[in-house]
């Protein structure tokens, strides 16, 4: 099937496709330095650096205090 009769009828049931795209470029650039996913994935350079500078900022934000586990989850070594 070709890209774009998938993308017609993905986009037709409503499924949106572009968080995917960014989820997965995203995970990409935390396994793998940046030129090399550019590179295996056909995206400019930019883009994936880019990418990963965002990916490091969202950390950054992400390492405050934790919220409070709901009841019967397994407690972790800093709870």
């Amino acid at each position: 099937m070709h890209p774009e009769t998938l993308g017609a009828l993905i986009r037709a049931l409503g499924v949106p496709n572009i968080p995917g795209r960014v989820v997965a470029l995203h995970q990409h650039v935390l396994e793998l330095p940046a030129p090399v996913v550019a590179d295996a994935l056909g995206y400019h350079h930019h883009t994936t650096t880019r990418a990963a500078a965002q990916i490091t900022t969202l950390t950054r934000h992400v390492t405050g205090p934790r919220a409070r586990r709901p009841s019967g989850w397994a407690p972790t070594r800093d709870s």
